[in-house]
């Protein structure tokens, strides 16, 4: 699929309204011609298709939850736009396999024995499952970062804070903690804590209770709560 249909076409219709003021702006426009070189010149990530996963997956009037993440894998095969997800097939990184303990332990839920590290089944309830900054060179974290997505995600959080109601905002890191001043608490809930990597994990990650507390939530403002396993 060309680069260049996805950056300028290639977005769920409700997220292409909400998000219709960012397409003519300058930094859009720049960073559209900065991926475009970037897929052109060597690998990066996930594929073209895939650059606007997470906005397909949990279109605009279905987001209850959004969990934040940083940039994509930058390794092959990973990557393929929801954040902390990867592929049917493909190993859960241990960012991964840290969340998928929090939710067995929180929800008194017995993991399966293999799970599978693909996201998908989270975003067709209504998990938009961001990263800050939507593509990656490989092997090169955070190498995209600074290139304008941040604004353009920033755009999509400030639209859910300002055009929906009763989201639950997961901020895991400090990192996503900054996205949090986007979000008015008094028509959000903002759940925070330290990010599911094995260096910080176990500072507080690791009995955050967040897909409890998120259900509770959304039960309480009468929507259909999350099946996290």
């Amino acid at each position: 699929m060309n680069i260049s249909s996805i950056m300028e076409v290639k977005i769920e219709a409700g997220w292409r309204q909400a998000l219709a003021l960012e397409w003519e702006k300058p930094y859009f426009q720049n960073l559209t011609s900065f991926v475009k070189e970037s897929y052109r010149r060597g690998a990066v990530y996930p594929p073209p298709s895939r650059i606007f996963a997470a906005f397909d997956a949990c279109p605009f009037d279905k987001v209850k939850v959004v969990i934040l993440g940083q940039d994509p894998y930058h390794g092959p095969g990973q990557a393929h736009g929801l954040c902390f997800s990867v592929p049917e097939g493909v190993e859960p990184p241990p960012s991964l396999v840290n969340i998928f303990k929090e939710m067995s332990a929180d929800l008194g839920k017995a993991l399966p024995e293999h799970p599978s590290g693909d996201l998908g089944y989270l975003a067709s309830q209504g998990v938009l499952l961001l990263n800050s900054t939507l593509t990656v060179e490989a092997h090169r974290a955070g190498s995209h970062q600074g290139k304008g997505w941040e604004t353009f995600t920033d755009a999509a959080i400030a639209a859910l804070n300002e055009q929906r109601e009763n989201l639950v905002f997961m901020l895991w890191g400090s990192y996503a903690i900054r996205k949090g001043a986007l979000v008015d608490r008094n028509r959000h809930l903002v759940l925070s804590g330290p990010h599911p990597s094995p260096l910080s994990a176990y500072r507080g990650f690791f009995g955050c209770h967040h897909f409890s507390l998120a259900n509770d939530y959304l039960v309480s403002k009468g929507k259909t709560p999350i099946e996290w396993l």
